[in-house]
């Protein structure tokens, strides 16, 4: 079995993500129909976790994305500057009425028993024009003699959003895997965005599965670090478990059963990570994560948690997690890190990561909310 091996500090970038950013419209607890006031925050499922290791952990990131030149573009790039991402950026002109736009994802927090609302607005999309040449991959991610990026990441949405979008995604992978970086995936399987994807390209609701499993399943066969939940591995990669619509707090132990038909289809993956949560209210959810890494299975604390919004949690998990593991932690110390930052990540606004390390160590290590003084 093929063990994870991290490449060494010193290049230029810790981490590079590829997706779309996109504004996320936030009217906080008030429904939709009804607020006059929204939030902007900039996200995008992959820059997430590009943000999160450079704010919170201080990791030197980078982000690879389409860019529209009016005024939401610079919105969006001033945000991603604060946050200390380099960009790699395949600039897009606007013609003052149609486009290409950077999408809108419209999402509220819900309250109790009322459940959070998303849905999107992705019409001409610049990062859907996207492809296999928009970017230098060999300037980006070097040589295996001078390598410049550690570890490189994408996801199942910005593959959903085009045939080409996970052309260009092989692509990196490739490149990457040729300069000796780590690859990951997120499975992040959001049926609305690939039955869209479908229809354009006159396929049916039904087809629309069959089409993503066959896309990400190529996906997967270049990644190292997967994550996905058993929904993701199900539905996303055409994998067999158990019900997942038929209970709402997955078991570990099934997850882990999943592993055996991972390795068997992808002897490629040497890791696969998600969290476990348990949705009591909107505002309640019970939270664990799990880690299957180099034929070994670790499991999170269980922590009970007071949401704030729980969108970007995730990818929170996820970049705690990958952060632990290049900066040499133990599977369980990485795994540790990675449900504690996205623990933290719920209790503030927004996609990405209001928290300092210091809190994400302490938390890591049985801290509590009692007052800091």
């Amino acid at each position: 079995m093929a063990v994870l091996t991290i490449p060494p500090a010193g290049t230029a970038h810790d981490f590079l993500a590829l997706g779309a950013l996109v504004t996320r419209l936030d009217p906080g607890i008030v429904p939709f129909a009804q607020a006059d006031e929204y939030r902007l925050h900039v996200a995008g499922g992959e820059y997430n976790v590009a943000a999160n290791l450079s704010s919170c952990f201080g990791m030197k990131t980078a982000v690879a994305s389409a860019m529209v030149d009016y005024p939401i573009g610079r919105r969006i790039e001033f945000a991603v500057q604060r946050a200390g991402v380099t960009p790699y950026y395949r600039r897009f002109s606007h013609d003052g009425v149609r486009g290409p736009n950077m999408a809108i994802v419209w999402s509220d927090r819900g309250q109790g028993v009322r459940a959070p609302v998303v849905f999107y607005n992705r019409s001409n999309e610049a990062a859907q024009q996207l492809a296999p040449g928009s970017f230098d991959w060999d300037a980006i991610f070097g040589t295996a003699a001078s390598p410049r990026i550690r570890w490189f990441h994408s996801g199942g949405i910005f593959c959903s959003l085009s045939p080409v979008t996970a052309e260009l995604v092989i692509e990196a992978m490739q490149a990457a895997k040729k300069a000796g970086a780590v690859v990951s995936f997120d499975l992040n399987y959001r049926a609305k965005l690939w039955a869209a994807a479908a229809a354009e390209r006159g396929l049916g609701a039904d087809q629309a599965g069959e089409s993503a499993a066959k896309v990400l399943r190529r996906i997967a066969a270049h990644v190292d670090v997967l994550v996905g939940n058993e929904e993701d591995l199900q539905k996303g990669l055409g994998l067999s478990g158990q019900d997942v619509e038929a209970k709402g707090n997955l078991d570990p132990a099934a997850f882990f059963g999943m592993m055996a038909n991972v390795v068997k289809d992808f002897p490629n993956i040497k890791a696969v990570a998600t969290t476990l949560r348990e949705v009591h209210s909107t505002n309640r959810h019970s939270w664990s994560a799990v880690l299957w890494m180099d034929g070994k299975s670790y499991q999170a604390p269980a922590a009970e948690l007071d949401i704030y919004d729980r969108v970007g949690g995730g990818d929170g998990f996820a970049s705690g997690l990958f952060y632990g593991l290049l900066t040499g932690r133990s599977p369980e110390e990485s795994l540790r890190l990675g449900w504690a930052h996205g623990a933290l990540l719920t209790t503030t606004g927004g996609d990405t990561s209001m928290v300092g390390v210091d809190q994400v160590e302490a938390f890591a290590a049985g801290g509590s909310a009692r007052i800091q003084r």
